[in-house]
């Protein structure tokens, strides 16, 4: 368990993002540091100074056509994480793709803020439907506020204290922290719980989205397989015991019905 100084405590309590603690939607009770929208703010500017130097490399959505194809699928993945949490139907949905070939990887700020790598289209010769689950999976951390506890942790590291040390003014304080802390939060590996509520919840948005629940399934194989050697970005963030194609094998069944609804309409 990390343990927090009492300057970060204080800096933390500066900013005024100190919480007691929430439920998600998975029904889990998370004690945290930073409050959902904290995170929520922290993160569209986290979101440009993530994607700037990228998009001045001429490396943000640079093919129209993968562009379509990810706003088709994401489109439709929002529309029923909105159904799902009616309260994010007020956050700043927005998908980028990062042309990247050799990054497979994709990520879901706190208030829906997305992006793609190419590398991940590309490498796993990937499906709409397996796009959907990732994509899916990555909505889900957002909707149960795993951003926010990955912030939290963020937060309570040596750059927090470090940043605490060399910024003077308190608004400064508040947003170079709490910046820092979203951004250094994508970088960081989530917990076995997180991925399994992910998964739960990721699959069903696919499933209502009319994506066929198997791809949960044949994504994680081609990722176990095209993986191994190649240190794949989102297997270092994503946690992958051997149980896990197991567990979403075994969820198909209760999503079947959702996808055969969807897809009927």
């Amino acid at each position: 368990m990390l343990k927090i100084s009492k300057k970060i405590l204080l800096g933390v309590a500066i900013t005024s993002l100190i919480t007691a603690c929430a439920t998600n939607i998975a029904g889990r009770k998370q004690i945290m540091l930073v409050s959902e929208n904290s995170a929520i703010q922290a993160s569209k500017q986290a979101y440009v100074n993530t994607l700037k130097p990228l998009e001045q490399a001429g490396k943000l959505d640079s093919n129209p056509q993968v562009v379509r194809r990810v706003n088709r699928i994401t489109d439709k993945l929002i529309q029923q994480a909105i159904i799902l949490r009616p309260n994010t139907r007020s956050w700043e949905w927005s998908v980028k793709v990062i042309d990247d070939p050799e990054t497979v990887n994709a990520w879901c700020m706190a208030g829906g803020k997305m992006a793609i790598y190419t590398g991940l289209l590309n490498k796993l010769s990937a499906t709409d439907d397996e796009i959907a689950q990732v994509m899916g999976h990555e909505i889900s951390h957002a909707l149960a506020n795993h951003s926010a506890e990955r912030m939290s942790v963020a937060m309570a590291n040596n750059l927090a204290l470090n940043l605490l040390k060399t910024t003077t003014d308190a608004s400064a304080k508040q947003m170079s922290l709490a910046t820092a802390a979203a951004q250094v939060a994508l970088t960081l590996p989530n917990s076995r719980t997180s991925e399994s509520e992910a998964d739960k919840i990721g699959i069903k948005l696919a499933a209502k989205a009319g994506y066929n629940p198997n791809a949960a399934v044949t994504l994680w194989q081609k990722m176990a397989q095209a993986g191994g050697n190649q240190g794949f970005e989102f297997l270092s963030t994503h946690p992958s015991p051997e149980n896990r194609q197991q567990a979403l094998k075994a969820m198909i069944p209760e999503m079947m019905p959702f996808y055969r609804a969807a897809k009927g309409k």
